[in-house]
């Protein structure tokens, strides 16, 4: 089929589905591999052989996990040791141990046995974070330990490649290393010290490149101010990690996050995120319009119950052996149903491995193509089972208020404070408030963090702020106040707005994460926002001074004096913080007008000395002047 036939029927599979799958509420991802079953050799057969195109397509993981190593500094990397090698290790072992007991007892043979557990012990990293992505899942706990064992099984790869082998049962086939691992490995045919060597090697190469040439590369081709060279470099590096990896039998999705983990510090990061960001999302989708094209109807047309048995085998296996290693970690049960949900089917990995053993003597044939069908399915329906455990989860919850006691009946209707979300912050804040005299209604829809606070005498209500109704239940309408300190960022600012709408006279003070999620509420109608890290960041500082020699006063009159300048700031930049150049340049002089003023007030006043006063009139003026250069700078603009 020529070529542009040929995208000319993916672009359209995928214009076409995607949108009809996300109206569903099916989510992207199922839309995708839908559109590849339908267009596949099975089904319409509008498309040839999909074993170049899947090659092609296989780039998207590749380009995904180098985004998420500029997500990740190594520090992260560090703290996350636990859920990578300690939880991540744990599900590759027992899943692959589960699942070869599984199968002797069907009468394998313990060496394919084996195989086959260490095969199925892998999970599709693009299904899994793509889908965690849409579920807003990422970011949280969920999403770090779903990805600290991705990222153990894209470790354990390469072991595996090494072992397989010797589980042989079967004459080797000549195709097996073409079709393998080490098909694109130039060092396969080295002594194994001297392929850990070669290793070592490259990822030097990687990390060494990364931190000391990447940065001058881009510095000189930002100066030539070329935005289609700087996104042909980021390609560029893409590329080039991930064939270093592949000539020395790593993975080159491992290679592409190694790198992205060394240039996760860079000042280039955001520019390489919005470079490479439109690439990832095109390759994933075709990725996934492979897979779902990869899916032989007509095996499960003949073999049905088979297939059918091996599938829910296969994820209800994982679904169990991860709900319990995810519970010995310390995961609460939601938690721990969340990841072990997310990676019970099958990984593209299996497809390579797959290929690789029958080659290699260690699995059948038949089984093979068996196995790759129930990966293939398995895959498909990640999304659908992900959606079904969150109708799961909403049937639990709204079930949950029933149980817990007291939680349905609100003990005061005319509070003064309403406030949304008792976490950390919103606790010291409901606190403060209760202690000096006033009335306040809680509302927290996390049911563990509920029973832990009535445990130590909390007196919160189980329920979604975000639901008028209930905000009405509570008192809303007699409340002077609300105070929203919602962990959840888009929940934040769809309460304010939607409270805003239907009380315009109710004050509402929100809880930030940072200074663009403070002007987004604002925008939408909060009256005062407070950033969650400032003030005790501050009060850190604050130490910190007296730690190296300020007496506590001076210390205090420091804070006092940075808070008062950043507050400024604040409301002088908001005007213009839809405007990213004028905002850059106008942080710029902010901060340097900070640094001046203390460096004179340092000179006047030196660590120890007990005297001296602010000089609030060079501060006033200073700003003054400041402001007037961001009006002009703003009119210039225009």
């Amino acid at each position: 089929m020529p070529f542009l036939l040929q995208a000319l029927v993916y672009l359209g599979a995928a214009v076409i589905s995607v949108p009809i799958a996300k109206r569903l509420g099916l989510g992207s991802v199922l839309g995708y591999l839908i559109a590849g079953v339908l267009i596949g050799p099975f089904a319409l057969s509008l498309v040839g052989e999909q074993t170049d195109v899947m090659k092609f397509a296989e780039f998207g993981v590749v380009i995904l996990l180098f985004l998420i190593g500029l997500e990740v500094q190594p520090s992260t990397l560090w703290d996350m040791r636990k859920a990578i090698f300690g939880f991540g290790g744990a599900q590759v072992v027992g899943t692959s141990v589960a699942i070869a007991g599984f199968s002797m007892l069907l009468g394998l043979p313990w060496q394919t046995a084996l195989a086959v557990g260490m095969v199925l012990a892998m999970s599709s990293t693009a299904i899994v974070l793509q889908t965690l992505d849409e579920k807003g899942l990422r970011q949280g706990p969920v999403g770090r330990a779903a990805f600290g064992i991705l990222l153990l099984q894209d470790l354990a790869v390469i072991p595996m490649f090494a072992l397989l082998p010797t589980l042989a049962t079967i004459a080797p086939s000549v195709h097996a290393e073409a079709a393998g691992h080490g098909g694109g490995s130039l060092v396969a045919h080295l002594p194994t010290w001297a392929q850990g060597l070669s290793v070592l090697a490259a990822v030097g190469i990687v990390v060494g490149g990364g931190r000391y040439l990447v940065r001058p590369i881009f510095r000189f081709i930002a100066e030539a101010r070329l935005r289609e060279i700087f996104t042909a470099a980021a390609l560029l590096i893409v590329v080039g990690v991930a064939s270093i990896m592949q000539m020395v039998g790593l993975s080159p999705a491992l290679g592409a996050f190694l790198a992205g983990v060394v240039l996760a510090e860079s000042e280039f990061r955001r520019e390489l995120e919005s470079d490479i960001e439109p690439f990832r999302g095109l390759l994933l989708g075709l990725f996934f319009i492979t897979v779902g094209a990869g899916i032989d109807l007509g095996l499960v047309a003949r073999q049905p119950l088979v297939l059918i048995g091996l599938v829910v085998g296969l994820m209800s296996l994982k679904f169990l052996v991860m709900f319990g290693l995810a519970r010995l970690f310390g995961a609460p049960a939601r938690g721990a149903a969340a990841v072990a949900t997310a990676l019970a089917q099958g990984g593209e990995f299996a497809f390579v491995l797959l290929t690789f053993t029958v080659g290699a003597g260690v699995i059948g044939a038949t089984l093979a193509a068996l196995l790759t069908a129930a990966v293939a399915v398995s895959m498909a329906l990640t999304p659908v089972a992900m959606i079904l455990y969150e109708r799961i989860a909403a049937m639990m919850d709204a079930a949950i208020p029933k149980v817990v006691p007291d939680t349905g009946e609100f003990d005061d209707s005319e509070p003064d404070i309403i406030i949304a979300g008792f976490g950390r912050f919103g606790q010291i804040t409901g606190r403060l408030l209760t202690a000096n005299g006033f009335r306040s209604t809680v509302l927290d829809s996390d049911i563990e963090q509920i029973d832990l606070l009535r445990r130590f005498g909390r007196r919160v209500h189980y329920g979604d702020a975000t639901r008028m109704d209930l905000l009405r239940a509570a008192g809303i309408e007699r409340a002077r106040m609300l105070i929203v300190a919602l962990d959840d960022r888009e929940k934040t600012v769809e309460l304010v707005e939607t409270a805003r709408k239907a009380y315009p006279d109710l004050v509402i003070l929100a809880r930030a994460w940072d200074r663009r999620h403070a002007y987004d509420l604002l925008a939408n109608g909060a009256d005062a926002v407070e950033r969650e890290t400032f003030e005790s960041a501050l009060a850190l500082g604050t130490t910190a001074l007296q730690k190296l020699g300020y007496r506590a006063h001076r210390a205090y009159r420091a804070a006092s004096f940075f808070r008062r300048h950043d507050r400024k700031s604040f409301e002088e930049l908001r005007p213009i913080w839809g405007q990213e150049e004028a905002y850059i340049l106008a942080s710029r002089d902010a901060a340097q007008t900070m640094d001046r003023l203390l460096a004179t007030d340092l000179a006047r006043l030196r660590p120890g000395d007990a005297g001296g006063a602010w000089d609030t009139a060079s501060l006033d003026e200073e700003l003054k002047e400041r402001a007037e250069r961001d009006a002009s700078r703003r009119e210039g603009a225009k």
